[in-house]
């Protein structure tokens, strides 16, 4: 009997057995049917150089694919890695990573180790968007007065989610009319032939560009946002005599790092500031004065050791070759903490400088109130340092609170629905900070020359002569940027 009665619970039991052992596999297949984004670092060892070193690895990676089979959407990223000669990007399946590796050491063979092309992987991580009365704040409106302090003959490169062309904020100076041979380039795009570096739908880099630069005068169109005491947000348009960037007559160039919905990867930053590098010979001939890049990820201590990302990398070595490159510092330095009384309250938080702003010689810039940043202080937003290993940052702050600049795309359809149409509109963050020290950098090159393609010193500049708004130093950094002061300082 007790035999009869086994057989079924047997084989019950192996069809359970069998279900959750197929549910097994298809657990471990999960991650390796997802596609991942990779920066691949090249040997700088391998005989034949790097370019022998990215050919031997473009055909590793086509040998991995051919030997886990297929898939669609899978391989080397074209146009962002024919740039630069240090990495090759790409998109791949785990399974192909990891046969990636294995062909890179040998088979397993020791001997063959100083032969191998690919040096390291790393994950190449997405990254996002991180304004007029701040003219004042930063002393920009008494500079001009003072010195003609306007960024003419200045080039400075806005790494974002492109610049709007036919905004007029930027057709009185020609602000985005550039000397042959440099052009905008979009990063986001699968070919050349889809790029569209003066179109931007996400609207943030379009309003970056405004702080930096470019001018209008005349019937200005403003929309800007009012909460009252119930919470309530209403819109109220106004018009302006006239607005301007901090740099009206400084040249920009688009580096479209960021898609219409304001996603994008390390990669294309990197890309970026390799085109960068080469339109400058590598420092023998600087064309691209600064960089502006309000766009970063949170530091990943998992990967990499703080400020030794390879986007931070890049940007130290663009530094180095003459270029001042001015970074948000980020927008997550306010969250919550446990309260052995209280619970879960709202708090300030360290350590929350994001990449690329850990990079060391970068000027890393946090957020201030508009017009009122000695009673207001650093706004609560605004990444608060020290870095991962313990260096003091941000650099500089200045203001990242309600600055009104230049509205493209979506964000201008939405206001043109809720209030009515317009040309400037409102925004919030230490992306809105950056390009007020990247106007007021060049502001100060186009007077003080010689100190072109020396951008350690003009760190050193700002940061000695920036206004101590008595902070915490971890918020403010050294202080408030101050134009004028930095001028008459030298």
């Amino acid at each position: 009997d007790r035999t009869v009665i086994a057989i079924p619970l047997l084989d019950e039991f192996r069809a359970e057995r069998d279900a959750a052992e197929a549910a097994r596999k298809k657990r471990r297949r999960a991650p390796e049917a997802r596609l991942y984004d990779v920066i691949i670092d090249l040997n700088l060892d391998y005989p034949g150089g790097r370019e022998e070193a990215k050919k031997t690895v473009r055909d590793w990676i086509q040998k991995a694919i051919d030997g886990v089979g297929t898939r669609p959407g899978q391989g080397v990223h074209q146009v962002k890695s024919e740039i630069t000669n240090q990495y090759l990007f790409a998109r791949l399946e785990r399974r192909v990573v990891e046969e990636l590796v294995r062909i890179n050491h040998g088979e397993g063979q020791p001997e063959k180790a100083p032969r191998r092309a690919l040096f390291r992987v790393w994950p190449d991580f997405k990254v996002g968007p991180l304004l007029t009365r701040s003219l004042a704040t930063v002393k920009a409106d008494a500079a001009r007065v003072s010195f003609s302090a306007q960024g003419k003959d200045i080039l400075w490169a806005v790494l974002d989610s492109g610049i709007q062309k036919e905004h007029p904020h930027f057709q009185k100076h020609g602000n985005l009319d550039l000397p042959a041979p440099l052009k905008h380039r979009d990063f986001t795009a699968l070919d050349e032939s889809s790029e569209q570096p003066l179109v931007d739908r996400f609207g943030h880099g379009t309003h970056v560009a405004g702080i930096v630069a470019g001018e209008l005068t005349g019937q200005v169109r403003t929309v800007t946002r009012h909460r009252d005491e119930q919470g309530e947000v209403s819109y109220q348009t106004s018009e302006l005599d006239a607005i301007s960037g901090v740099a009206p007559l400084c040249k920009l160039l688009s580096l479209k790092v960021l898609d219409d919905d304001g996603n994008g990867l390390a990669s294309n930053l990197i890309a970026a500031i390799a085109l960068i590098q080469e339109a400058n010979g590598h420092g023998r001939r600087i064309v691209v004065h600064g960089v502006n890049m309000s766009v970063g990820y949170d530091f990943e201590p998992e990967w990499f050791a703080c400020g030794q990302s390879p986007l931070c990398v890049e940007v130290d070595r663009l530094v180095r070759s003459g270029v001042a490159v001015v970074v948000a510092a980020g927008n997550t330095g306010y969250g919550f903490a446990q309260s052995a009384f209280r619970g879960t309250v709202a708090a300030g938080m360290n350590l929350t400088i994001n990449d690329p702003g850990n990079a060391e010689l970068a000027i890393t810039v946090g957020s201030t109130h508009r017009d009122s940043p000695h009673i207001y202080g650093v706004s609560y937003f605004s990444s608060k340092g020290p870095t991962g290993d313990g260096r003091a940052k941000p650099d500089l702050v200045a203001p990242g609170e309600k600055i009104v600049s230049c509205a493209a795309g979506k964000p201008r359809e939405e206001l043109r629905e809720k209030a009515a149409d317009c040309d400037y509109r409102e925004e919030s963050g230490t992306s809105m900070a950056a390009p007020h020290v990247s106007g007021a950098i060049a502001a100060f090159l186009s007077i003080r020359r010689e100190f072109i393609g020396q951008p350690e010193k003009v760190k050193a500049i700002f940061m000695a002569s920036a206004t101590d708004l008595n902070r915490e130093r971890y918020f403010q950094g050294r202080g408030l940027v101050d134009l004028m002061r930095a001028i008459q300082s030298v």
